[in-house]
């Protein structure tokens, strides 16, 4: 594929991310993320908010990340990232993650499907401790990485 025909999909893929993003209610987000920090994050647990960034491989394009992580039970939560693009515009999304406790770190796996517009199917795999969170993501048009450590 050419670098045009590579640039013409991200792009693509970005706005449908920003789109989705509008609908996806950034309001509900920003009260989560409030809400999160009235305590200390949790000793032992990936739970709670996250701060950092994620690049794009396929484009390069690269902006801020939060993320706010909730425990169903010890192998489920469910992670909610809020996105900046070129710096002005957001996007968020919410990922179910499966976890599995290896000592002190937590390995995951997930999937979301953001819709035709922003990409389709995300798949997820990383890493956290209760101190960083490192993410690889890939889809049809796009991977990256997310890197994020505790606000």
């Amino acid at each position: 594929m050419n670098k045009r025909k590579i640039r013409f999909i991200t792009t693509t893929a970005a706005l449908g991310f920003i789109f989705c993003g509008l609908l996806s209610g950034c309001s509900t987000f920003q009260r989560e993320w409030r809400q999160s920090a009235k305590g200390p994050p949790p000793a032992e647990d990936i739970s709670g908010r996250w701060l950092g960034t994620w690049k794009s491989d396929s484009s390069g394009h690269n902006d801020k990340l939060r993320c706010v992580i909730t425990k169903a039970d010890d192998q489920h939560y469910t992670a909610r990232f809020h996105a900046k693009y070129k710096h002005i515009l957001s996007f968020g999304y919410t990922v179910p993650l499966v976890v599995t406790n290896e000592g002190g770190k937590r390995t995951f796996k997930g999937e979301a499907d953001l819709g035709k517009l922003a990409g389709g199917r995300y798949t997820y795999e990383g890493s956290a401790t209760p101190t960083e969170f490192n993410s690889r993501y890939d889809s049809k048009y796009d991977r990256g990485a997310f890197e994020m450590k505790r606000p």
